[in-house]
């Protein structure tokens, strides 16, 4: 789709920030990715292109180099369309927080698309681009792709590049793909996973780790998938749990082992995550201070950013760090383990995404507790460094809504062929 046709469609959307209209984003005319359109969540850096992080903070801001994704995709030839809009500095479930508007869902008309990578999910529901990079620190690319009807993925923590990402909270950002099947997300994954020396939280495997296309199987047969029943206990909307039982009979029809497994702290994971993006996002903002780029974000940024900022201070003191911070490690640690005993015995996880559909836009939530709860079931795999993904599993009121598939540290090959083998039985 030429850009000009994408620009008009968009108008509705509100998928892109801005668009490469000068092809100033240029790649190579051959490769892995060669004919396939891209678009980049607005917190990567484009050489270029403006990084605005959806903020007025860096509204001016033009990258001037390449993350190292951006690097390896233009050398495999994808067309990069723009930057797509997002909640600002990655701070929201909704994609309503942007200072560019928010972004509509081409799936669910009026609805929220969530967030944080609510554009790049967007614009592949849309058909705006074949393919998209977006960022996940608590489910933000499983999130929207839930709530959009597209396939996201996040990886082990270090499988792909951090560098040239502007930071949300550095130990749980990580980058990842949305395509509309699992085939093509995963042909991304290809081009975008491998040790960056640029990074040094990049990690070191055997080539053969990052052949994820060559390896995807859709074979089910013998396959231990667990399912936990605190899942249930926090679903809120019961068409989703019905869609997530259906989905699992599924997966036993198709030759999957269900397996029963206990997450008992499951409901302390949201609050453990939030205290450590709280500490990790205030230190990440202190340079923008307005003296060397941008505004200083104090006095640009919106109300959850703000938020955040104010926690996170209040938290890093001496004399609060030790009641609030170091005890959300202790739990972060405990929450990690439980998630490495729930998965000894099976090969994945498999549960809902959300635990509610998602709002109509511009419906007041005024407790950020509402919002923080879209993140109940996806959290967890942030906070231990686990590979997790989300394939449609259907349609609840109209509405789509995702199967999340969680493993254990470096089995992104399990969970990306057991979520080809649902979308395959579907």
């Amino acid at each position: 789709m030429e850009i000009s046709k994408i620009k008009e469609l968009d108008e509705k959307i509100n998928s892109f920030i801005v668009f490469d209209d000068d092809g100033v984003a240029k790649s190579a005319k051959t490769g892995k990715l060669a004919g396939l359109t891209i678009a980049i969540k607005s917190n990567i850096c484009v050489n270029g292109l403006k990084a605005t992080c959806a903020s007025k903070t860096l509204e001016n801001y033009v990258a001037p180099y390449d993350a190292s994704v951006v690097e390896k995709i233009k050398r495999e030839g994808a067309h990069i369309v723009g930057m797509t809009n997002m909640d600002e500095f990655a701070c929201g479930s909704s994609g309503e927080s942007s200072y560019f508007g928010a972004t509509d869902n081409p799936s669910a008309p009026g609805h929220i698309p969530g967030g944080s990578s609510s554009g790049s999910a967007a614009a592949v529901a849309a058909g705006f681009a074949d393919v998209a990079i977006g960022t996940d620190t608590g489910g933000s690319i499983r999130n929207p792709a839930s709530h959009c009807g597209v396939v996201g993925f996040k990886p082990t923590y270090g499988v792909v590049s951090r560098y040239g990402l502007i930071d949300l909270a550095m130990s749980l950002d990580q980058i990842g793909s949305f395509g509309k099947d699992v085939r093509t997300a995963v042909k991304l994954l290809d081009v975008i996973a491998g040790h960056d020396p640029k990074d040094a939280t990049s990690l070191k495997l055997d080539p053969s780790f990052y052949n994820f296309s060559k390896n995807l199987s859709c074979d089910m047969d013998g396959i231990r998938v667990g399912y936990a029943k605190e899942f249930d206990e926090l679903i809120v909307d019961c068409g989703i749990k019905k869609l997530i039982h259906e989905s699992m009979d599924k997966l036993s029809g198709a030759g999957a082992q269900i397996v029963d497994v206990n997450l008992p702290r499951l409901k302390i994971a949201l609050p453990t995550y939030y205290l450590n993006v709280y500490v990790e996002f205030f230190s990440a903002t202190r340079k923008y201070d307005g003296l060397r780029f941008g505004h200083k974000i104090e006095d640009a940024c919106g109300e959850e950013v703000l938020r955040r900022i104010m926690l996170g201070s209040y938290i890093s003191e001496k004399e609060h760090s030790g009641k609030y911070y170091k005890k959300a490690l202790m739990a972060r640690s405990v929450i990690r383990r439980e998630l490495e005993g729930a998965l000894k015995n099976v090969d994945v996880l498999v549960g809902p995404t959300v635990p509610k559909l998602p709002h109509k836009l511009g419906q007041r939530i005024t407790d950020p507790r509402v919002m923080y709860a879209y993140d109940v079931f996806t959290v967890t795999a942030n906070l231990a460094g686990t590979p997790a993904g989300v394939v449609p599993a259907g349609k609840v009121d109209g509405i789509p809504t995702g199967l999340q598939v969680m493993g254990n540290v470096l089995d992104d090959q399990k969970v990306l062929n057991v979520m080809a083998g649902f979308e395959g039985c579907r």
